[in-house]
């Protein structure tokens, strides 16, 4: 589980500066292989297998894996694009978890309950009673 974090932190560390370096499509490359590699570790490939590939996530899934081939093909942009999309459509149900911990974060907690920010954060996270996972 220790490898799977670390796996996952350091293919977002990957994607982060890919992105800053003008969408190095090399970096991009090996955060997403790091990325999903550290999520096999931390769940189990089964798991994994069943999260991407359920029968209502097929769509989400589809633009998550398409945006990886794409930067792989050498569109950096346009694959980043794509994989946002599909990140979103696949963990959206986890959004409303994500933003109650934050909310509870002493600083952090201030900043998401300032007037312009609240209402963006609430059409983020959703109704925060209920989980689409």
């Amino acid at each position: 589980m220790e490898i799977g974090i670390g796996l996952v932190g350091i293919g977002g560390f990957f994607l982060f500066l890919g992105i800053v370096l003008l969408f190095d499509k090399g970096l991009l490359a090996i955060g997403n292989i790091l990325f999903i590699s550290g999520i096999a570790f931390i769940v189990g490939l089964d798991k994994t297998r069943r999260f991407f590939f359920q029968s209502n996530k097929l769509k989400a899934s589809g633009f998550f894996f398409g945006g990886i081939i794409v930067v792989l093909i050498g569109w950096p942009i346009v694959g980043m694009i794509l994989e946002l999309y599909g990140f979103f459509l696949l963990f959206k149900g986890f959004f409303p978890f994500v933003i109650e911990f934050l909310r509870r974060i002493p600083g952090l907690g201030l900043i998401l309950n300032l007037p312009f920010i609240s209402s963006f954060v609430e059409k983020i996270a959703g109704d925060t009673r209920r989980s689409n996972v």
